[in-house]
């Protein structure tokens, strides 16, 4: 028996990894510029995070939610002061598909309604609702097609208010688009999305699994739109337990779900709860949001006096650039020769950043002179 072989995979044998670095079975050395998709947020085996997990599994590893459990409470409190937004309820999942398809639901719970309006260039997850407002055909089968979807161009406020209407159940927008290349709604967009929502009764969700958690700067990348952008429903997963496999469906605290219209067996148990309390308590201490705006604009500067690096863009440590052809090429060069491990993205040029929000300025220069390194030896420039 072997797993199913549906991932493309890179040749990397990983024996163990702390902090910033990855270590191969062979011995090699690697910075973690990626982040494993953006899900390690304080670092690997942080020792906040490691002493929360070993504790809570030497008394308690697990319980349904058929109890009151009070780390789903703690950590509840925890993400309201750290977020700065309170004023939500939140449902427990296992991964961010999971926390896409519950949010689907609950807004069309919510108004009765089964039109989605989604952004072109999104990546939203692969399974059934996920799969099909995620701009990518190839992820849908014949069993999940056929939702009503209406598709708008990232920050065309015309198509917007074509698209929106009575019938539009949720509309759906990244913080900043991942996969698809680190793009961002701007502010403008922004605001009118939140305007249309609330003048036709649709719901605004607001996609953090790769931008929150303190990634772009601000806890969500929404918050830099100012207060007049208010998600109806958030999702969160990810950075949320740097590794540990958990989600959160944020809903509004002025919406009601009706008694057991959304359950999982194992959301919020004691163990993912205690690991995302960790990165809460990390976070905050070694005020990790502020070191990823400053590490980000370092990096920013940085690529851009670099010959050979075009649209350099992002916000905070979720950055990209593209060069002139595939980018593989230098990935893999980066991985085996210069000991860089970096992301793609469904544009073919494009090399994602996603380090943990605990990279130095140290690493961002280890990082400048390797690039610079393997891009000559590719003759880039």
């Amino acid at each position: 028996m072997m797993t199913l072989n549906v991932y493309p995979k890179l040749d990397l044998a990983i024996k163990s990894s702390q902090g910033m670095w990855l270590e191969t079975e062979s011995g090699q050395k690697i910075l973690d510029f990626y982040s494993g998709h953006g899900v390690i947020s304080i670092g690997h085996s942080h020792p906040v995070w490691v002493a929360r997990l070993e504790s809570q599994l030497k008394h308690f590893a697990y319980y349904s939610n058929l109890v009151p459990l009070k780390e789903q409470e703690e950590l509840c409190r925890a993400l309201g002061e750290l977020s700065g937004c309170p004023d939500y309820n939140l449902f427990f999942s296992n991964s961010g598909a999971e926390a896409i398809e519950n949010a689907l639901k609950t807004a069309s719970i919510l108004n009765g309604r089964r039109q989605v309006v989604a952004m072109r260039g999104s990546f939203h997850g692969r399974t059934s609702l996920a799969a099909q407002i995620t701009d990518a055909s190839k992820l849908c089968s014949p069993i999940n097609s056929g939702l009503d979807v209406m598709w708008v161009p990232l920050n065309n406020i015309e198509a917007a208010r074509v698209a929106i209407s009575g019938q539009t159940a949720a509309v759906i927008i990244e913080g900043i688009q991942g996969v698809g290349g680190i793009w961002e709604g701007d502010t403008a967009f922004w605001q009118e999305l939140s305007s249309l929502c609330q003048a036709s009764g649709a719901l605004l969700i607001a996609d953090e699994i790769q931008s929150g958690m303190g990634r772009s700067g601000d806890f969500f990348a929404f918050q830099k739109h100012g207060a007049k952008v208010k998600p109806d429903i958030i999702c969160t997963a990810k950075g949320l337990g740097n590794g540990f496999p958990i989600a959160a469906t944020w809903i509004h605290e002025r919406y009601v779900m009706p008694m057991g219209s959304l359950g999982s067996t194992f959301g919020g148990g004691p163990l993912a709860c205690r690991a995302a309390l960790a990165v809460c308590e990390v976070i905050a201490a070694e005020k990790l949001m502020t070191n990823a705006a400053v590490q980000g604009q370092y990096l920013i500067q940085g690529l851009s006096e670099i010959p050979g690096l075009k649209n350099i863009r992002g916000r905070g440590l979720m950055l990209a650039f593209d060069i002139e052809g595939n980018c593989e090429a230098l990935r893999l060069k980066l991985l085996h020769d210069y000991g860089l491990i970096t992301g793609n993205a469904s544009t073919k040029n494009t090399v994602r950043l996603l380090p943990p929000l605990s990279v130095t300025r140290e690493d961002c220069d280890y990082f400048f002179v390797q690039l610079k390194s393997a891009l000559k030896e590719l003759h880039i420039s």
